[in-house]
């Protein structure tokens, strides 16, 4: 995780100075056991690896504990997931099947995320049921599962109000309201529905909205739905002992893509994600990079639901190493270990630029950040050098050199099963079925990832032919699946 300034602003009923608590709790806090938490949850955090609080949970979990309304600037892998999780299980109660907590999330992939953290969070809570209510998913099995109650629902906001409109989801329960990544929300044009979602709810809940960016859109919706919010900002602040960013002056436009291949040579990442500002162009980098060799993938908003889901299943787990994609379709993208980003374009918004490159350096790894840009776009390299309050690093593309050849083959292939969360396949089953006899290591089995009706396992490259007819000629469960490559 990078370095991070804190600010804040919370309600307190004493020790405040020009507007700041001096000496309240939140400033000292750093063990979770100070929060006063139930044993059982405190023993499941500590068993998640959960010891030390993130500055964005030691500053906002004190006023969401005490149930203030919270809007916190904080980007994905700061843990902020923790906060609102801990947040809504506290003030559960499980013997109620009515909807106590709403999650709202910007895209399918993050509600997915979300809703693995926060049931992680709650095993130690017995009998607590979550459903992840998304587009691209049939209508009618979400209806079916809603009629025999939930506790907590996360979702994003289209597929939400539809339930809510057709009065196969009631939200008069509710506690915890969430708005995750709410710039992005509001971005994409969720705004009359969120305020529809909203307007279903009691006036007495608790809403806890979080944002990478604090536009003037963020401020109105906070006013508008919230009551008194103690104010947190995490911002990244990505130090040059983390990330070594580097600007690439392209002299001729039409180059670029050459500039681009050039980069992916010298430096060689095993990990990279190419930002473009634009689908189209996202699609023409992804082409040319895949006739050239690379392993690459694109992500951006004209794919469908599987294959947005493959995609990122892929890359996240070793089995493509580029992806080449767009900041609203990489919104809630935290990939471990990411080596490198480049940004093919500059993005028009220094601040966005700052949580494009965020993406690497992260948990105390270094990482590289690579940008190319033209003489007409100087002005955007100066606003993020304005920005970031720091020179920028220069250097030209005629003085790199391909290294080496690069490898264009990952280390992992990704395996489908037929069969995932609602055949009650869980990641140990298909573990399992793949080591044991048949000469499959454990450590040649990679990231394990359960979709409703498929499971996606990557698997290292020499072992995948053995693993794939381990998987088609066994068992899982006690039951055949069909498995094939994804390629």
């Amino acid at each position: 995780m990078t370095d991070r300034p804190v600010s804040f602003l919370c309600r307190t009923t004493d020790n405040i100075q020009n507007g700041f608590p001096t000496n309240n709790i939140a400033m000292t806090m750093t063990s979770f056991s100070t929060l006063g938490l139930d044993t059982s949850l405190l023993a499941n955090l500590e068993s998640m690896g959960y010891q030390v609080m993130t500055p964005v949970q030691k500053e906002s979990l004190p006023a969401t504990l005490q149930g203030d309304d919270l809007i916190a600037q904080a980007e994905t892998g700061s843990g902020k997931t923790a906060v609102f999780g801990i947040g809504l299980l506290t003030r559960l109660n499980a013997q109620d099947f009515n909807v106590q907590a709403l999650v709202l999330c910007p895209t399918r992939e993050l509600a997915d995320q979300v809703s693995k953290e926060i049931r992680r969070l709650a095993s130690a809570i017995p009998n607590i049921k979550l459903l992840t209510l998304c587009g691209g998913m049939s209508y009618r099995p979400q209806s079916a599962s809603l009629e025999h109650g939930a506790h907590i629902i996360v979702g994003t906001p289209g597929r939400i109000l539809k339930h809510l409109r057709k009065g196969s989801l009631k939200l008069g329960r509710i506690r915890t309201l969430v708005l995750d990544e709410a710039d992005r929300m509001l971005d994409m044009g969720f705004y009359e529905d969120i305020a529809e979602i909203v307007a279903a709810t009691p006036e007495s809940r608790q809403t806890l909205l979080f944002s990478a960016t604090y536009p003037e859109a963020i401020k109105h919706i906070s006013a508008s739905m919230q009551k008194n919010p103690c104010s947190v900002s995490v911002a990244a602040t990505h130090t040059r002992n983390r990330i070594e960013q580097v600007f690439f002056e392209v002299a001729d436009p039409g180059n670029r893509l050459t500039a681009l291949v050039t980069l992916l040579g010298h430096y060689n990442p095993a990990s990279c994600v190419i930002f473009c500002n634009t689908r189209q162009l996202c699609r023409k980098v992804a082409d040319t990079l895949q006739a050239k060799g690379f392993s690459v993938l694109a992500l951006h908003g004209d794919l469908e639901q599987r294959e947005r889901d493959q995609t990122l299943v892929r890359f996240s787990n070793k089995s493509c190493s580029i992806l080449v994609a767009t900041d609203v379709a990489a919104r809630g993208l935290d990939i471990k270990d990411l080596e490198a980003v480049i940004n093919f374009e500059l993005s028009y918004d220094p601040e966005v630029h700052i949580h494009r490159i965020g993406r690497t350096g992260r948990a105390g790894k270094s990482g590289l950040a690579l940008s190319l840009y033209t003489a007409a776009e100087s002005q955007r390299v100066n606003a993020i050098e304005d920005y970031q309050k720091s020179p920028i690093n220069y250097s030209t593309i005629d003085s790199l050199q391909a290294i080496r050849k690069p490898d264009l083959r990952p280390p992992m292939v990704t395996l489908c099963i037929d069969g995932g969360r609602k055949g009650k396949v869980r990641p140990g089953d298909i573990l399992g079925a793949l080591t044991g006899e048949s000469g499959i290591a454990g450590d040649q089995v990679g990231k394990i990832d359960i979709f409703d009706r498929q499971s996606y396992v990557a698997i290292e490259r020499s072992m995948v032919d053995r693993a794939l007819q381990q998987l088609s000629t066994g068992k899982i469960k006690g039951r055949y699946f069909k498995a094939r490559k994804i390629r």
